[in-house]
């Protein structure tokens, strides 16, 4: 399984129809900007305009809820995403020292993505695996307990792309 579903390529009209679909419901913004980033594998900043218009939101409203939500990329993640915990308790066990040293070998910053398009770096805060800190989410599944050995080879796993192997971090 990999992070991004059914990415395409950006166009107006795409963009448009996908707002469409959801502009109904209540609440509509958060759905639509998920759908965005489902059809897209980001939200393109050329939705914006189009989801501000849709909702009679101004441009800074819409570039407000996705920036406030950590969720939303602006360019499209790798093709797998892990997720390392800054939370405190992932902190007090090395997670700092774990997740610094990981960007350093990948020559990443948070949110960046390796070179070949496989991996894509996020912090996300509270897992809600503190018993097993510190810890992180690959592909939407959890592996804790993590050392530089461990994390290294799971993301090593995954650019040689585990779908083949069905397991993460054994």
């Amino acid at each position: 399984m990999t992070l991004a579903t059914t990415t395409t390529g950006w166009t107006r009209e795409k963009a448009a129809e996908v707002i469409a679909e959801h502009r109904n419901l209540d609440g509509p913004a958060l759905p639509i900007l998920h759908a965005l980033q489902e059809t897209f594998g980001h939200v393109p900043d050329d939705a914006v305009p189009l989801l501000a218009e849709a909702l009679n939101l101004s441009r800074a409203d819409v570039h407000g809820i996705i920036s406030f939500y950590h969720d939303f990329r602006h360019a499209p993640a790798g093709r797998h995403v892990v997720k390392v915990c800054r939370a405190e308790a992932c902190q007090s066990m090395g997670g700092h020292a774990l997740a610094e040293g990981l960007l350093h070998r990948l020559g990443l910053q948070w949110g960046g993505t390796t070179g070949d398009g496989q991996v894509t770096i996020e912090p996300v805060y509270c897992l809600g695996l503190c018993a097993t800190a510190p810890a992180a989410l690959v592909d939407g599944r959890p592996v804790g307990r993590l050392n530089r050995e461990k994390l290294d080879a799971v993301v090593n796993e995954v650019r040689n792309d585990w779908s083949h192997t069905g397991r993460v971090g054994a």
